[in-house]
């Protein structure tokens, strides 16, 4: 059975807590690799210990991941999604890090593809994590003895020169009364990762008055279906409606668009 865990969608910086004057930073938080079936990538990471007084040791490992339907990112052992990578990285020696506080070192990261490998799945992932071992006393806010220590998480995107392609594929706009909210469904049907902003637009018929949500932004990997809750606002007039989405994920040919009308009452 797979295991897993579900975080929320947003920066992968993971600490146990948040008291003590220790940290990583670590950049770029994604890494893209296109490499042909045989062929080598390389790109780098630059890991720094923020921490103003403690000796970081650092481990780096690495897991599955993937999106829900809601966009939330899914971690998973390595090697057990059929769209992994990560048994095509090498670390190049970098399994272990002992950082200095401010010292910094950047570390190269490998992909290599498969030589059999074959246009059925388009991009692979992996999730490439930088954990702290040596965890630091410290007291919480109530005064508590408590070990922290620091983790962050780097995605690593791989797919190979085929021209992108990218879709955005609208399934379906539907106003939830019992929820006072709009569902959007769509799916990636391009053959790359896809993100992007989602604007909705509120016309009340009745009143001739037009409101702009606030935008919301998306990511997705191709054959993702996803599902995006569109909250009414507060003290919405009552009236008909017209919502008009739209999708922007990339130049000006890259937009889906839907309209829905419904009664708010």
């Amino acid at each position: 059975m797979k295991n897993k865990i579900v975080l929320t969608v947003g920066l992968l910086i993971l600490a146990i807590a948040g008291y003590a004057q220790t940290g990583i930073s670590v950049s770029p938080p994604r890494l893209y690799f296109e490499a042909d079936p045989g062929q080598t990538q390389t790109e780098q990471v630059v890991v720094t210990n923020v921490s103003a007084k403690t000796v970081l040791e650092l481990a780096v490992t690495l897991a599955d991941w993937q999106y829900n339907d809601l966009g939330e990112n899914m971690i998973y052992q390595a090697d057990t999604l059929a769209n992994s990578c990560a048994s095509w990285v090498n670390l190049n020696g970098n399994s272990y890090l002992s950082l200095k506080p401010g010292e910094s070192k950047a570390i190269d990261i490998s992909i290599t593809a498969p030589a059999g490998l074959t246009s059925d799945v388009p991009v692979h992932t992996a999730m490439l994590y930088v954990t702290q071992m040596n965890p630091v006393d410290d007291v919480d806010k109530d005064g508590a003895n408590i070990k922290v220590s620091v983790r962050s998480g780097i995605k690593l995107f791989h797919r190979t020169t085929t021209p992108r392609e990218r879709k955005i594929d609208v399934q379906n706009l539907s106003f939830e009364k019992s929820d006072n909210r709009i569902l959007l469904v769509f799916n990636n049907e391009g053959n790359v990762w896809t993100d992007g902003d989602i604007s909705i637009d509120l016309f009340n018929k009745s009143l001739g008055k037009e409101i702009h949500l606030e935008n919301m932004i998306f990511y997705s990997m191709p054959m993702d279906h996803r599902k995006v809750y569109i909250k009414m606002p507060d003290k919405l007039e009552k009236g008909n409606y017209t919502a008009t989405v739209l999708i922007d994920y990339g130049d000006e040919n890259n937009i889906e668009a839907a309209e829905l009308d419904f009664v708010y009452e």
